[in-house]
């Protein structure tokens, strides 16, 4: 009965320190609309092996990224990286123009 009536040990928190992030992803790609006012749309190429036939397939898809100096023009290869969600679609943003 003695033991119920103690209280139970507080859990021991890691000792202080910085917080690591996580890393955050980036892609390559091309940029396929920037008619919007600081908003790229890039197209990206993955390759990878079709899951019947093993064929390698070129899969594509289109990401919207937050350019804000408006650097990177329609054709233009540029990377970009995942941050926070800036508006409904915008979940990247622009890191550098590789090729003009």
């Amino acid at each position: 009965m003695a033991e119920q009536d103690q209280p139970l040990p507080l859990p021991v928190s890691p000792q202080p320190g910085p917080v690591t992030r996580g890393s955050r992803k980036t892609r390559t790609g091309e940029v396929i609309s920037s008619s919007m006012d600081k908003t790229i749309v890039v197209r990206t190429v993955t390759r990878v092996p079709h899951p019947k036939f093993g064929k390698i397939v070129n899969q594509m898809k289109k990401f919207y990224a937050h350019d804000e100096e408006s650097k990177a023009k329609t054709g233009d290869t540029v990377r970009i990286m995942e941050t926070r969600p800036l508006s409904k679609l915008k979940r990247w943003r622009l890191v550098e123009v590789v090729q003009k």
